[in-house]
Protein backbone atom coordinates (compact mmCIF):
# COMPACT_ATOMS: atom_id res chain seq x y z
CA UNK A 1 0.00 0.00 0.00
CA UNK A 2 1.23 3.48 -0.83
CA UNK A 3 2.14 5.24 2.45
CA UNK A 4 1.42 8.63 0.89
CA UNK A 5 -2.30 7.94 0.42
CA UNK A 6 -4.45 10.32 2.51
CA UNK A 7 -8.06 9.78 3.49
CA UNK A 8 -10.69 12.48 4.08
CA UNK A 9 -14.35 12.42 5.18
CA UNK A 10 -16.87 14.57 3.32
CA UNK A 11 -20.57 14.90 2.64
CA UNK A 12 -23.70 12.81 3.17
CA UNK A 13 -24.47 9.63 1.29
CA UNK A 14 -27.89 9.10 -0.28
CA UNK A 15 -29.69 6.13 -1.80
CA UNK A 16 -32.35 5.72 -4.42
CA UNK A 17 -33.32 2.10 -4.88
CA UNK A 18 -29.95 0.34 -5.08
CA UNK A 19 -28.02 3.44 -6.19
CA UNK A 20 -25.70 5.15 -3.75
CA UNK A 21 -24.39 8.64 -4.34
CA UNK A 22 -22.63 11.50 -2.62
CA UNK A 23 -19.85 14.05 -2.86
CA UNK A 24 -16.48 12.49 -2.19
CA UNK A 25 -14.68 15.84 -2.45
CA UNK A 26 -16.01 19.30 -1.67
CA UNK A 27 -14.05 22.18 -3.18
CA UNK A 28 -13.19 25.33 -1.21
CA UNK A 29 -14.59 23.82 1.97
CA UNK A 30 -12.41 23.90 5.08
CA UNK A 31 -11.85 20.54 6.70
CA UNK A 32 -12.40 19.69 10.30
CA UNK A 33 -9.35 19.90 12.57
CA UNK A 34 -6.88 17.28 11.31
CA UNK A 35 -4.04 18.74 13.37
CA UNK A 36 -4.25 21.37 10.62
CA UNK A 37 -7.05 22.73 8.45
CA UNK A 38 -7.26 21.96 4.78
CA UNK A 39 -8.96 23.26 1.65
CA UNK A 40 -9.03 21.52 -1.71
CA UNK A 41 -9.16 23.95 -4.62
CA UNK A 42 -11.39 23.26 -7.67
CA UNK A 43 -8.43 22.80 -10.04
CA UNK A 44 -6.97 20.09 -7.75
CA UNK A 45 -8.99 17.38 -9.50
CA UNK A 46 -9.47 17.32 -13.25
CA UNK A 47 -10.96 14.91 -15.76
CA UNK A 48 -7.35 13.94 -16.55
CA UNK A 49 -6.78 12.90 -12.91
CA UNK A 50 -9.93 10.75 -13.04
CA UNK A 51 -8.88 9.17 -16.34
CA UNK A 52 -5.39 8.46 -14.96
CA UNK A 53 -6.70 6.82 -11.76
CA UNK A 54 -8.07 3.39 -10.93
CA UNK A 55 -10.73 4.39 -8.38
CA UNK A 56 -12.77 2.00 -6.26
CA UNK A 57 -15.93 2.53 -4.25
CA UNK A 58 -15.27 0.54 -1.09
CA UNK A 59 -17.35 -0.22 1.95
CA UNK A 60 -15.69 1.78 4.75
CA UNK A 61 -12.32 1.88 2.87
CA UNK A 62 -12.02 -1.92 3.12
CA UNK A 63 -9.98 -3.31 0.21
CA UNK A 64 -11.91 -6.60 0.41
CA UNK A 65 -15.31 -4.91 0.11
CA UNK A 66 -15.34 -3.39 -3.37
CA UNK A 67 -18.71 -1.99 -4.41
CA UNK A 68 -17.86 -0.38 -7.77
CA UNK A 69 -14.90 0.75 -9.86
CA UNK A 70 -13.90 3.45 -12.30
CA UNK A 71 -10.85 2.16 -14.12
CA UNK A 72 -9.31 5.14 -15.91
CA UNK A 73 -12.71 6.83 -16.31
CA UNK A 74 -14.82 3.77 -17.20
CA UNK A 75 -16.72 1.22 -15.17
CA UNK A 76 -19.55 0.76 -12.70
CA UNK A 77 -18.54 3.84 -10.65
CA UNK A 78 -19.70 7.14 -12.13
CA UNK A 79 -17.62 10.22 -11.23
CA UNK A 80 -18.60 13.77 -12.15
CA UNK A 81 -16.87 17.05 -11.46
CA UNK A 82 -19.00 20.14 -10.89
CA UNK A 83 -18.59 23.50 -9.17
CA UNK A 84 -19.31 21.87 -5.78
CA UNK A 85 -16.81 19.01 -5.99
CA UNK A 86 -16.43 15.39 -7.07
CA UNK A 87 -19.78 13.60 -7.16
CA UNK A 88 -19.98 9.82 -7.29
CA UNK A 89 -22.75 7.33 -7.95
CA UNK A 90 -22.95 3.57 -8.32
CA UNK A 91 -25.46 0.76 -8.31
CA UNK A 92 -24.88 -1.38 -5.24
CA UNK A 93 -23.98 -4.97 -6.11
CA UNK A 94 -26.34 -7.78 -5.16
CA UNK A 95 -24.03 -9.28 -2.57
CA UNK A 96 -23.57 -9.25 1.19
CA UNK A 97 -21.57 -5.99 1.21
CA UNK A 98 -24.03 -4.17 -1.03
CA UNK A 99 -26.99 -5.31 1.06
CA UNK A 100 -25.16 -4.45 4.28
CA UNK A 101 -24.28 -0.98 2.99
CA UNK A 102 -27.90 -0.26 2.04
CA UNK A 103 -29.10 -1.40 5.46
CA UNK A 104 -26.58 0.82 7.28
CA UNK A 105 -27.56 3.83 5.13
CA UNK A 106 -31.27 3.14 5.68
CA UNK A 107 -30.71 2.98 9.46
CA UNK A 108 -28.66 6.19 9.43
CA UNK A 109 -25.45 4.51 10.58
CA UNK A 110 -23.61 5.44 7.40
CA UNK A 111 -24.23 9.01 6.30
CA UNK A 112 -20.88 10.28 5.11
CA UNK A 113 -18.38 9.75 2.33
CA UNK A 114 -14.62 9.63 2.36
CA UNK A 115 -11.93 9.56 -0.28
CA UNK A 116 -8.33 8.45 -0.57
CA UNK A 117 -5.77 10.38 -2.63
CA UNK A 118 -2.17 11.43 -3.11
CA UNK A 119 -1.04 14.99 -3.61
CA UNK A 120 1.04 15.82 -6.69
CA UNK A 121 4.58 17.01 -6.06
CA UNK A 122 4.33 20.73 -5.32
CA UNK A 123 0.54 20.41 -5.25
CA UNK A 124 0.06 21.74 -1.74
CA UNK A 125 0.99 24.81 0.24
CA UNK A 126 1.37 25.03 4.01
CA UNK A 127 0.93 28.23 6.00
CA UNK A 128 0.87 29.07 9.68
CA UNK A 129 -1.24 31.88 11.13
CA UNK A 130 -0.28 34.14 14.03
CA UNK A 131 -1.74 31.66 16.52
CA UNK A 132 0.40 28.81 15.20
CA UNK A 133 -2.50 27.08 13.44
CA UNK A 134 -1.43 25.29 10.27
CA UNK A 135 -3.40 25.56 7.03
CA UNK A 136 -2.92 23.40 3.96
CA UNK A 137 -4.23 24.29 0.53
CA UNK A 138 -4.24 21.47 -2.03
CA UNK A 139 -4.03 22.72 -5.60
CA UNK A 140 -3.20 19.45 -7.38
CA UNK A 141 -4.11 15.86 -6.59
CA UNK A 142 -1.97 13.27 -8.31
CA UNK A 143 -4.24 10.25 -8.03
CA UNK A 144 -7.54 9.20 -6.52
CA UNK A 145 -7.75 5.70 -5.05
CA UNK A 146 -11.20 5.34 -3.59
CA UNK A 147 -14.47 6.96 -2.67
CA UNK A 148 -16.12 5.23 0.24
CA UNK A 149 -19.34 5.41 2.20
CA UNK A 150 -18.06 5.29 5.80
CA UNK A 151 -19.20 4.99 9.42
CA UNK A 152 -16.67 7.48 10.78
CA UNK A 153 -13.93 9.67 9.44
CA UNK A 154 -10.72 7.79 8.89
CA UNK A 155 -8.28 10.63 9.54
CA UNK A 156 -6.43 8.78 12.29
CA UNK A 157 -6.09 5.66 10.13
CA UNK A 158 -3.67 7.31 7.74
CA UNK A 159 -0.04 7.62 8.73
CA UNK A 160 0.64 10.07 5.93
CA UNK A 161 -1.25 12.88 7.59
CA UNK A 162 0.94 12.78 10.67
CA UNK A 163 4.09 12.47 8.58
CA UNK A 164 3.03 15.33 6.28
CA UNK A 165 2.15 17.47 9.30
CA UNK A 166 5.58 16.89 10.86
CA UNK A 167 7.28 17.67 7.55
CA UNK A 168 5.24 20.85 7.12
CA UNK A 169 6.09 22.02 10.65
CA UNK A 170 9.80 21.45 9.99
CA UNK A 171 9.61 23.33 6.68
CA UNK A 172 7.86 26.26 8.36
CA UNK A 173 10.50 26.32 11.12
CA UNK A 174 13.29 26.30 8.51
CA UNK A 175 11.60 29.13 6.59
CA UNK A 176 11.27 31.17 9.80
CA UNK A 177 14.98 30.66 10.57
CA UNK A 178 15.89 31.69 7.02
CA UNK A 179 13.68 34.80 7.30
CA UNK A 180 15.38 35.73 10.59
CA UNK A 181 18.84 35.23 9.06
CA UNK A 182 17.90 37.32 6.04
CA UNK A 183 16.65 40.12 8.31
CA UNK A 184 19.92 40.00 10.28
CA UNK A 185 21.99 40.17 7.10
CA UNK A 186 20.02 43.21 5.91
CA UNK A 187 20.77 44.93 9.21
CA UNK A 188 24.51 44.43 8.71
Amino acid sequence: MNNNIEIRKTQHVTTEGRKVSGYAVLFNSQSEDLGFFEIIEPQAITEEVIKASDIFAKFNHDDDKVLARSKYGNGSLSLQLDEKGLYYEFEVPNNIWGDTLLEHIKRGEIDASSFAFTVAKGGDKWEKDGNGTLYRTISKIDQLYDVSPVFQPAYSATTCTARNLDKAKKMLEINEILDDLEAEILLL
